[in-house]
């Protein structure tokens, strides 16, 4: 039933690059902390960068945890579920690190690997970059049929009115951006210009 990839390439690479959803787990080290699992999508904000390594645009929201866990550790595990066609679940378990806008690499990683997504509506953070130690699929035999109609336009609405300094001043004002819920470092502030 499941197998184990020595790399994400082929016929494994296809299917998660074609997914229009993937999810997200973190955890901080103390074992009363808050675990984090986190939806993705928008298309075009997630990137194969070579056979072990993956990344995905790190957008606004109400809070950092997945930042916050990785500055602290460095654990992600990402999984991919068939929604459609034959049924399929991959998840790569790797080590991963937010690449913030300061970062030499930052701007070469987003012209490089996500040419064609305009971030400016949507208050880019980080570009989250995951090295994988482990690639496996299993069989989602269990998982749902469901249809994707198309990505939705409110995150875009929404963070499209926020420049630099008032996507700051917004975060600076929510409780688990620059903390996370478990006191950990978040997102450092204020965002440097892109």
């Amino acid at each position: 039933m499941g197998k184990t990839y020595e790399r994400i390439d082929g016929r494994l690479r296809t299917f998660i690059e074609e997914q229009p959803l993937f999810f997200t787990a973190t955890a901080p080290l103390s074992g009363d902390g808050t675990v984090n699992l986190s939806p993705k999508g928008l298309k075009g904000s997630f990137a194969v960068l070579d056979e072990r390594t993956v990344a995905y645009l790190d957008f606004a929201g109400s809070n950092a945890e997945t930042i916050a866990h990785l500055r602290e550790n460095g654990r992600i595990t990402l999984m991919w579920c068939a929604f459609q066609g034959p049924p399929n679940i991959v998840r790569v378990h790797g080590r991963g690190e937010p690449v913030f806008r300061d970062d030499p690499r930052f701007t070469d990683l987003l012209a490089t690997h996500f040419p064609d997504f305009d971030p400016s509506p949507h208050g880019l953070r980080a570009i989250i970059v995951v090295h994988a130690e482990l690639v496996r699929d299993t069989c989602g035999y269990a998982v749902p049929f469901m249809t994707y109609d198309e990505d939705r336009d409110l995150h875009a609405k929404r963070f499209a009115r926020e420049d630099d300094e008032s996507l700051s001043a917004y975060f600076a004002k929510k409780e688990h951006i620059a903390t996370s819920m478990d006191g950990l470092p978040g997102l450092p502030l204020p965002l440097r210009p892109i």
